[in-house]
């Protein structure tokens, strides 16, 4: 039981330490607790395309079954947005999806999804927690029936309707890095008219070798489709096709936190509403928002506080720097497949070239980056402590003007930027972020944190 923990999403572990007989622990938990809160007879199982994940998958519903739970199991590895929809959209008692997203093939992981379809918040997976136990079975009369659904179908419907997507005439590039969207997000662009080239859209043991992660890096061949062939527009999804990255044709890559920003600023078009965003994700999202008389609510790290500010703050939409981004009406969880729909139609009603080119004119350019400085576990809290009331009066050249404790220590300075120290939930690391209007003055704020922070440890 010691080594089940559930962190910023989900519980990840290798194959070593995540077998079968821990998640069936997990589904007993799971069991336990609905069962308590009599949230409904009815389950949802899914898993992403992990050679190992069919397995995990079947466990946790035989253990859900035995309980007398009644299981959808999907019929195939399907993205988590669309598992969450499912859960929400059909009034089940919860979901448990099995991925471990972006991390590397011997990586495997499971995610727990309440009746709402947004991420488990702490006070749910510490219940999980303090319930797990080895698998029990109700009398044989009583125990549940395990069926295979095809979840892409119904959800596939509502994402080109919400989207309002119209893609005639769209030529776009998509890569699945042999993940859970090959055969989803591909599908709903071409089903909404596009002409789709697909890279990776195929299973392959391990993810062909790559961890399914959309960075700039991982995307080379997707890069060059878009920026020196015949495609007017990319797209790639992470294992499990709950984040999005996008290619244009004059940016190549373009930044994950502009694309919230272009997403934020198409939203307004038609509608209106706050926006919700993690600390380390830029400050032009609330610029944007200001100008349209709407606020931004700030949150930690960890989309599960994203929806959860989503749903407090009533916002239109929500997202983070790392390319996972929600909208509200949809589903409060983020969503790499919907979210490809909606950048499309906004591609196809202008070029997000264009778009990006008039948000930065109106409201400054943004550049960010990130470093890590190694630091022992044990550690993490006494460098951040030792931080408030001893930090100098000018950082970078800057005077700091404020200071945020959300989530880490985040330093504001006089002329707009900022450093974020906040401790890695994973690796015994603490991170520092910047933000400024240059990739020279990002360089010198980094540098600048990283000095401030390093003597500390």
């Amino acid at each position: 039981m010691d080594a089940i923990k559930f962190g910023t999403d989900g519980w990840r572990a290798t194959l070593d330490t995540f077998t079968e007989e821990r998640v069936r622990m997990v589904g007993q938990a799971v069991a336990d607790l609905l069962a308590d809160q009599s949230a409904g007879d009815t389950v949802a199982v899914g898993y992403d395309a992990r050679d190992h994940s069919p397995r995990f998958a079947t466990a946790l519903a035989e253990v859900l079954a035995d309980n007398g739970f009644d299981v959808l199991s999907s019929e195939r590895d399907c993205p988590t947005p669309v598992l969450a929809w499912t859960v929400r959209d059909r009034g089940l008692a919860g979901g448990l999806m099995i991925t471990a997203s972006h991390n590397p093939p011997e990586y495997n992981g499971v995610k727990f999804l309440p009746g709402d379809g947004a991420p488990a918040m702490p006070e749910v997976t510490d219940a999980l927690e303090a319930r797990l136990a080895d698998p029990e079975q109700v009398p044989e009369a009583d125990r549940g029936e395990i069926h295979e659904d095809t979840f892409t179908t119904r959800f596939g419907q509502h994402a080109v309707e919400f989207s309002g997507a119209d893609l005639d005439g769209l030529s776009v590039a998509y890569d699945a890095m042999h993940g859970s969207g090959r055969g989803v997000t591909d599908d709903l662009l071409a089903g909404a008219g596009a002409t789709v080239e697909r890279l990776r859209c195929e299973a392959a043991e391990g993810f062909g070798g790559v961890s399914p992660e959309p960075s700039a890096e991982k995307l080379t061949d997707l890069v060059e489709l878009v920026t020196e062939g015949d495609a007017d527009l990319g797209f790639a999804n992470d294992g499990d096709a709950d984040r999005l990255a996008v290619v244009t044709p004059a940016r190549g890559y373009l930044d994950p936190n502009l694309l919230y920003t272009v997403l934020y600023d198409y939203l307004l078009e038609s509608d209106s509403g706050g926006a919700v965003r993690t600390v380390s994700t830029t400050f032009l999202v609330d610029r944007i928002a200001a100008d349209h008389g709407e606020e931004v609510l700030e949150v930690p790290v960890g989309f599960k506080w994203v929806a959860q500010g989503m749903k407090d703050a009533d916002a239109l939409c929500g997202g983070e720097e790392s390319g996972g981004f929600g909208i509200t009406d949809h589903l409060r969880n983020k969503d790499g497949v919907l979210l490809a729909l909606v950048l499309a139609q906004a591609h196809a009603e202008r070029p997000l070239d264009d778009r990006a080119d008039a948000i930065e004119a109106e409201y400054g350019e943004i550049h960010q980056g990130r470093v890590s400085v190694d630091c022992p576990e044990d550690r993490k809290d006494h460098v951040l402590t030792s931080l408030e009331g001893d930090l100098p009066e000018r950082i970078a050249g800057k005077a700091v003007e404020n200071v945020g404790t959300k989530d880490g220590f985040k330093i504001f300075l006089e002329d707009g930027t900022w450093v974020l120290v906040r401790p890695s939930g994973t690796e015994p690391k603490l991170r520092v972020y910047a933000e400024g209007d240059s990739a020279d003055r990002v360089e010198e704020l980094l540098a600048a944190g990283r000095a401030l922070v390093a003597p500390r440890v």
